[in-house]
């Protein structure tokens, strides 16, 4: 029988959980729907008529959908690799060093974060076609490169502020005390600082790939003609009719999210109970 402390406790709280359930319940559900109708046998996805596994077949048989697939993983592959270096390497600059203008410095890394993002598509379409032109007058052309480019302006910041919090619960006389036992500057942040920040470089690349494999406007305004990425060819497949196919393929990528959100979160407690 419940103590009239916990039972008062829990009187408190059930409006709290009845919120969180119901909040879960507009996250999850429209996820849920969309699996489930992957399996639907027609072609409408408001009916439901019955149980298949065929839409899955015709999503590695559609060869525009799965290159489209293959251009949004090479790109959002190269970007968090970019970020991730370009990102650590702010965040620990601006947490080591006080130099002129380093507050501004600071701020304007928020600025992707907070700069709608059909802004920053303009910007950088406008940055390619006039401001960086090829030798001869030539601009460049929107491809794969100019898309990584655009992902790694857009997503290095969330790496810098994730890496920059959790440089902020380093002590710093662990690196001190590497320098006294004869380890460079070079070797102290290799073995001291780095194992500390795997968590957040692993919650780092993780974002940088999720917003880089998801993203839309950014790549809408800096694709090519003849480059299409996933979002952007779902989004030409959904303009005239949501077909279980897209379902197929969106339920793939979410399996595939999950099982590397899962993968990331286990090399993240694997890291910390190694350091324990």
């Amino acid at each position: 029988m419940k103590e009239p402390k916990a039972l008062l406790d829990y009187a408190r709280s059930w409006p709290l959980r009845l919120w969180m359930g119901a909040v879960g319940l507009f996250l999850y559900l429209p996820l849920a729907v969309l699996i489930v109708m992957s399996f639907n046998d027609s072609r409408r996805t408001t009916k439901w008529q019955g149980f298949t596994f065929d839409w899955y077949g015709k999503v590695f048989q559609d060869t525009e959908l799965m290159g489209a697939l293959g251009n949004s993983l090479t790109i959002a592959a190269f970007s968090t690799v970019i970020s991730l270096i370009l990102g650590t390497l702010a965040a620990i600059a601006l947490w080591r060093f006080r130099f002129p203008g380093r507050t501004l410095v600071d701020g304007s890394f928020s600025l992707p974060i907070v700069v709608p993002e059909i802004c920053m598509g303009v910007a950088l379409l406008i940055f390619f076609a006039r401001i960086l032109p090829w030798p001869g007058g030539m601009v460049w052309p929107l491809s794969l490169g100019a898309i990584i480019i655009s992902h790694v302006a857009f997503s290095f910041p969330f790496v810098a502020v994730v890496v920059r919090a959790r440089l902020e619960s380093f002590d710093r006389s662990m690196e001190e005390a590497a320098r006294d036992l004869g380890a460079s500057e070079w070797q102290a942040l290799r073995d001291v600082v780095v194992p500390h920040l795997q968590p957040a470089l692993l919650a780092g690349a993780l974002l940088a790939f999720t917003l880089s494999l998801d993203d839309f406007v950014i790549t809408f305004f800096t694709a090519g003609p003849d480059t299409v990425t996933f979002p952007v060819k779902v989004y030409s497949m959904v303009r005239f009719s949501v077909s279980p196919k897209v379902n197929a393929i969106s339920t793939l990528l979410l399996v595939f999210t999950v099982l590397l959100t899962f993968i990331a979160l286990r090399l993240q407690a694997k890291a910390e109970a190694e350091k324990s």
